[in-house]
Formats: structure tokens, sequence, C-alpha cells
């Protein structure tokens, strides 16, 4: 085992505290990928020698540091991969290790039964046509003929499949930015076909996003909106904004535009996942000025806002239509 995925028990505002949670990690190894909003990759090859410790004995040492430093606990996964790791730290609980032994009786046994969903990359719709071919576990998926699976999904993505189900892990942990995309969730209680209700759905979760990248003092210069459904299935849809921005109203306007253009009538959705991508730095983007008095006054409103929400707590400040 030499590859830990470490999930922070961080409050969903407060992604911002990320950054700091990474540089303890890079106290121990500098081949650390951040996976925002709350988890990272750490590759500790180069530290099990260093420290004459063990994945796991680090993994111990790394959870103390970030209770002692910064009041975090965290659920920690152990691999020979990350595949591994990422699936492994699913079945850890905050304050606990779970780790996968390299050893090929050990992988598969923590792969069998498992179902194909949880392997980092297959979406519903590859999971869902498996299933309908009886492949709905990893144990049956590495059971299955390379052919098989070629035919069913593809030539590439058949083989890759194949290899990962059977604990073959090609992907490597690469050093990467803090953040290069933020998402928001909002997932229903039940299947919901109230538009009133989505749309509540779509304005918390601009008002969130809004705030954690003005937290980080960054912009977004596209925004993505996924719909899930009763049955499963999901739309997505992507809009680029007419200038990078973290003003929440701006975000709301281009999330309404999106769920508008869909055109839904009583859909029974289940959640509604809004995602701002291609992040870049606040200071180096531009803003077209205005003479609009109410736009200049709903960024000052703004302002005060987060600070107020800084001070009190994430829900010190909501829209009226957020509070009932």
């Amino acid at each position: 085992m030499t590859i830990l995925c470490v999930r922070f028990q961080l409050p969903p505002m407060f992604e911002a505290a990320l950054p700091r949670l990474l540089g303890m990690l890079e106290e121990f190894t500098p081949v650390v990928q951040a996976l925002p909003p709350d988890a990272a990759l750490a590759d500790l090859r180069g530290a099990e020698r260093y420290f004459g410790r063990d994945a796991v004995e680090l993994a111990s040492v790394i959870r103390v540091r970030s209770l002692a430093l910064y009041g975090v606990d965290c659920a920690i996964g152990a691999g020979p991969g990350p595949m591994l790791a990422r699936m492994a730290v699913r079945d850890a609980v905050p304050g606990t290790t779970r780790a996968v032994p390299d050893e090929p009786g050990a992988v598969a046994e923590f792969l069998a039964g498992q179902p194909v969903a949880a392997l980092p990359g297959v979406g519903a719709a590859t999971a869902r046509t498996l299933g309908e071919y009886g492949l709905d576990t990893l144990d049956r998926v590495a059971a299955a003929p390379l052919s098989t699976l070629q035919r069913l999904v593809g030539a590439k993505l058949g083989r890759e499949l194949h290899e990962k189900a059977n604990g073959v892990d090609r992907s490597r942990v690469v050093p990467n930015a803090v953040t290069r995309s933020l998402a928001a969730e909002r997932r229903f209680d039940r299947d919901e076909l109230d538009p009133d209700r989505h749309r509540r759905a779509l304005l918390s979760g601009t008002e969130e996003l809004g705030a954690r990248l003005r937290a980080l003092d960054k912009v977004c210069r596209t925004l993505t909106l996924t719909v899930r459904y009763a049955d499963r299935s999901a739309t997505t849809r992507s809009r680029t904004l007419r200038e990078p921005t973290a003003h929440s109203a701006d975000l709301t306007r281009a999330a309404y535009g999106m769920y508008e253009a869909l055109g839904l009538q009583r859909a029974r959705v289940r959640a509604i996942t809004l995602r701002a991508e291609g992040l870049a730095p606040a200071e180096q983007a531009s803003h077209q000025l205005t003479l609009d008095p109410a736009d200049e006054k709903a960024r000052r409103v703004e302002e005060v806002a987060d600070r107020a929400r800084a001070k009190f707590g994430p829900r010190a400040v909501i829209p009226g239509s957020l509070a009932a």
C-alpha cells in the first residue's frame, strides 16, 4: 500500500480550508493531487522509506496532525493504486483507515461483490448497460471475456473495465492545482415534480457556488447543470458566461436559463448538480463596467453578506425564498 486517499470532514461551505490541508499533506510527500471539494490523493512511496513507516502508520500521523492543527477529522483509504485507495475511502468512517493490502487475493476479495458504478470514472449509463446483461458486480465483469465487454461498451472502455475489475490500475497521482472546478449538489428527499422546488434548488446551489468562489478569490468561466431523474438517467447542459464571475446573481441567471431550456414537463427529478468550471484568479478577471445602480448595489450587499457568513456561519444570510 503506497497511495492514500484522504477525505477531510469539511463543512460544505469551507472548501477554502483545503489548500492548508493539502500543505499539511505535502509535508509528507510532494506528490499530492487535490480532489475538490474535500479530498486528496497522496503517493507515499518515498515517504515510507524516509520516515521508516508504512502507509497505514503514516495515515494515523496525518489524521492526528489534521485534528491538532486544523480541528478537521478525516477518513482515509489506502491501497496499492489510486483506484483502490479511492474505493477504500468510501468504506472508511471518520477517524479510521480502510486499507487494501497489495496482494492479488486481497484485492480480488475487496472488489468482489462491489457494484460496477463503484469504479471511479464509471457513469450511470455504462453501469446500466452492463447491468442489462447481468454484469452488475465487479467480480462478474472480471470473469467476463474481454471481447464481450468491448462489444457492449466499446474497445477502449471495455479493456479499461476488464483491467480495473481484475485489480489492474494504471492511473497515477498527478500533482495539480487546488481547484479546477467547484460543485454544489442538491438531492431531494423524494422524486420531485414541482418546478418551483427545482428552481429553489438551483438558487441554493448558485448561492453556495458564488460564496465558495469568492472565499477562494476565484471566478468561473463556465457553469454546468446536471439534472438526474428517477430512472437514474441524467441530462447535462453547459453555458459559457459572458464574463468570468463569482457573482451569485449572474450564476443564478445562467442556471435558470439552462433549466428553462430543458423544457421539463412533470419530470421526476431526483437531484440537481451545478458545477463551476474554468476557474481563474479573481484578480486576473475583467469586469464590464455598468451604469446600472442596482447591479452595483447587489454586489455591495453581496460583500456584506459574505462577511456576515464568515462570522456567523453559512446560513447567516440567505435569499428570502430559501428561508421557508
